[in-house]
C-alpha cells in the first residue's frame, strides 16, 4: 500500500509543469518572430542588395548573354547555310525528276513501237519478205535502235539512282536544318532570359543607387570589381520588353558615357597607319557607326552586336568575314598586341566571345552591350584572347 501511494502523481504539480513549459514556448516563439521580422525588414539597408553586388551579377549576366548571342549567331548562320543547300538540292531533284520523266516517255514510245511490229520471228519474216534486201536493212536499223534503247535505259537507271541519292541528301539536310532552327530558338531564349534577369536586378535597387555605381565604375576605367567592359548599362527606367533581335537595345535608355567622353574617349593625335586599304575602309565604316545602338543578333546597318559590327565594317571594304567572334578570330593572320594596327580585330576572353576593331592609340571601337551605343573604349578593357589582321 505504501509503495502504491508513492507512485501516485500529484495532479497539481503536473498542471504547473505544463503551464511553465507553455509560457517558455510562447516567449521563445515571440523572440524568434521578432528576430525574423527584424531581419526581413525591407527598410534595413543590410537586407537590400548593394549596387556593387548587383553590378557584379550584371557583369556575369552580360558575359553569359554575349556568349549566348554568339551561339545564336552561329546557329542562325548555320541554319541559313543549310536552307540554301536544301534549296539547291531540291532544285536539282526537280530537274532530275523532269529528265527521268522525259527518258521514260521516250523509252516507252520506242518499246511500244517494237511491240507492235516485233511479234514475228526474224527468220520467218525474212522468208516471207518480198524484198529480202530491204528487210535486212530494216533489221540492221532495228538492231541499232535496240542498242540505243539499252544505252538509254542505262542512262535512265543512273539518273534514277542519282535522284534517289539527292532526295536522301535533301532529307538529311532538312533534319539538320530543323536541329539548327531549334538551336536558334534555344539560344535566343537564353539571351532573353539573362537580359530580363539583369533588368530585374537593376530595378530592385533604390533610385539613384545604380547610376552612382555606374559612374564610379566608369571613372575606374570600366572594370569595377575586376571584370567590366566599357562601363555598365544605365538605369532601367520604365518597363521594356523589346529583347527581340533588331530592337535597339534590351534595356531602357540610361547612363552611357558614349563616344567622346569617359574612359572610351578618342585620344588626340593621328592614329597609326592601317595595315591595308581594306583595313582602313573597315575602320572608317566602324567610325561612321559610332553612336548607333547595340542590338543583339544584328549586323547593321542601323544597329549591331559586337561581331555584327566588325562583319559589317569589313563588308563595306568588300571583305567577307564570318559572323561570330570565334570564327572571326580565325579569319586572318594573328599578330601580337605590340604590332596591332588600325583595322585589326581584337578578340576578348578565353572563349573569344567579344570582338572589337582596333582604332589605334590604345583604343578600340565596339558594340559593348544592350543599352549602350557603338563607341571607343580602351583596348585593355577585357582580357585579350587574340588579334587578327584580316
Amino acid at each position: 500500500m505504501a509503495s502504491c501511494r508513492r507512485r501516485v502523481v500529484n495532479p497539481g504539480s503536473g498542471r504547473a509543469i505544463v503551464k511553465a513549459a507553455a509560457s517558455a514556448a510562447v516567449v521563445a516563439s515571440a523572440a524568434a518572430l521578432s528576430a525574423v521580422a527584424a531581419g526581413a525588414e525591407p527598410s534595413d539597408p543590410a537586407a537590400r542588395p548593394s549596387a556593387r553586388s548587383v553590378g557584379e551579377r550584371i557583369v556575369t549576366l552580360y558575359a553569359q548573354a554575349e556568349r549566348a548571342t554568339e551561339r545564336y549567331n552561329a546557329a542562325r548562320t548555320r541554319a541559313q547555310g543549310l536552307h540554301r543547300q536544301v534549296d539547291r538540292i531540291q532544285d536539282r531533284v526537280a530537274r532530275g525528276q523532269g529528265r527521268v520523266n522525259r527518258m521514260r516517255a521516250a523509252l516507252g514510245a520506242l518499246a511500244g513501237g517494237q511491240y507492235r511490229t516485233g511479234g514475228i520471228d526474224p527468220g520467218l519474216a525474212l522468208i516471207l519478205s518480198g524484198d529480202p534486201a530491204q528487210y535486212l536493212d530494216r533489221a540492221a536499223t532495228l538492231q541499232r535502235i535496240t542498242s540505243r534503247q539499252a544505252a538509254q535505259l542505262r542512262v535512265l537507271q543512273d539518273a534514277q539512282r542519282t535522284l534517289r541519292q539527292e532526295r536522301a541528301e535533301a532529307a538529311a539536310k532538312l533534319v539538320k536544318l530543323e536541329d539548327s532552327r531549334r538551336a536558334v530558338a534555344r539560344h535566343k531564349r537564353a539571351v532573353q532570359h539573362r537580359l530580363a534577369t539583369a533588368r530585374r536586378l537593376v530595378n530592385a535597387l533604390p533610385p539613384g543607387e545604380w547610376e552612382t555605381y555606374v559612374r564610379r565604375a566608369s571613372r575606374a576605367g570600366g572594370r569595377e570589381s575586376g571584370a567590366l567592359a566599357g562601363g555598365l548599362p544605365g538605369s532601367l527606367s520604365g518597363p521594356r520588353t523589346d529583347f527581340e533581335p533588331g530592337s535597339s537595345s534590351g534595356f531602357g535608355s540610361g547612363f552611357d558615357p558614349g563616344p567622346g567622353s569617359g574612359p572610351g574617349a578618342r585620344p588626340g593625335g593621328p592614329p597609326p597607319v592601317p595595315s591595308s586599304g581594306r583595313a582602313a575602309t573597315a575602320l572608317g565604316a566602324a567610325r561612321a557607326a559610332v553612336g548607333l545602338p547595340y542590338a543583339w543578333g544584328q549586323a547593321g546597318p542601323t544597329a549591331f552586336d559586337c561581331s555584327g559590327l566588325t562583319q559589317w565594317a569589313y563588308a563595306r571594304a568588300g571583305v567577307a568575314i564570318p559572323r561570330t567572334s570565334q570564327a572571326q578570330a580565325q579569319a586572318g593572320q594573328p599578330v601580337p598586341l605590340s604590332q596591332a594596327r588600325p583595322g585589326d580585330l581584337v578578340v576578348y576572353r578565353s572563349d573569344a566571345s567579344h570582338v572589337a576593331i582596333y582604332a589605334g592609340n590604345g583604343q578600340v571601337i565596339h558594340a559593348p552591350y544592350p543599352g549602350a551605343r557603338v563607341r571607343y573604349d580602351p583596348v585593355g578593357m577585357l582580357p585579350i584572347s587574340s588579334i587578327t589582321r584580316v
